[in-house]
């Protein structure tokens, strides 16, 4: 038996403000997309390296304000590229947190929040 990494739906209302924090800011690229037919909702995949998410405006396809965790190996290294370019005066920082972690926290336009870590061990 054999478990593989999820693949979280995130709910979008708009398409344009998703494509720039995802694909402009943090550096995702575009995968996919799916529509029924033309002016319905978007159903989109985007992904950096081995993480993968699925951006959907139906209704249903996940709530908005979900929270992902996401490990980065060089965390710096990402919070250095995200600092290059600043995404309308957001400018997140890092935080070590008590349990172990150095964490970089985001938010996308339908408030969901993205948690970018790497362990301090």
């Amino acid at each position: 038996m054999a478990f593989h990494p999820v693949i979280p739906i995130l709910r979008s209302f708009d398409e344009g403000k998703a494509r720039e924090f995802y694909l402009d800011w943090l550096g995702f690229k575009f995968d996919f997309e799916h529509r029924f037919e033309p002016g319905t909702p978007l159903y989109m995949q985007v992904s950096r390296g081995s993480c993968v998410l699925h951006l959907s405006e139906h209704h249903g396809d996940g709530s908005p304000g979900a929270c992902v965790r996401i490990l980065v190996h060089d965390l710096e290294a990402f919070h250095a590229e995200l600092q290059s370019r600043p995404y309308k005066s957001y400018r997140p920082g890092l935080q070590n947190q008590e349990w172990g972690t150095r964490e970089m926290v985001v938010q996308d336009g339908a408030s969901n929040r993205l948690i970018f870590y790497r362990d301090l061990k």
